[in-house]
C-alpha cells in the first residue's frame, strides 16, 4: 500500500503536464501581485501629480487674480511644473553624488 502511494506520487510529480500546469498557475499569481504592486504605485504617483497640480493652480490664482483666464495659463501651470521637478531631481542627483 505505501509503495503504491509513494509510486503513484512519483509519477504524478514526474509528469509534465501536471509540472507546466503548477508551474504557469504559480507564474499567474506571481504575474497578478506584480502588476497590482505596480498600479498601487502609479496610481500614487497620478495622485500626488495631481495634487501638486491642483496646488500651483491655486498658488497662481492667489498671486495673479484672473489669471486663469489667460490664454497661456495652462502653459504656465506646465511650466511651473516642470520647473519643481527639474529642481527636485537635481537635489535629488546631488544629494546621491554626496554618498
Amino acid at each position: 500500500m505505501f509503495n503504491l502511494k509513494f509510486l503513484k506520487s512519483l509519477k504524478e510529480a514526474m509528469n509534465p503536464k501536471t509540472n507546466l500546469l503548477t508551474f504557469s498557475e504559480g507564474q499567474r499569481l506571481a504575474n497578478e501581485e506584480y502588476i497590482k504592486s505596480l498600479s498601487s504605485t502609479e496610481l500614487k504617483i497620478k495622485s500626488d501629480e495631481q495634487r501638486l497640480e491642483a496646488m500651483v493652480r491655486q498658488q497662481l490664482k492667489e498671486e495673479f487674480p484672473n489669471i486663469e483666464k489667460s490664454s497661456s495659463y495652462d502653459l504656465l501651470v506646465d511650466a511651473v511644473i516642470h520647473n519643481y521637478k527639474s529642481k527636485q531631481l537635481q537635489a535629488i542627483d546631488e544629494s546621491v553624488e554626496l554618498k
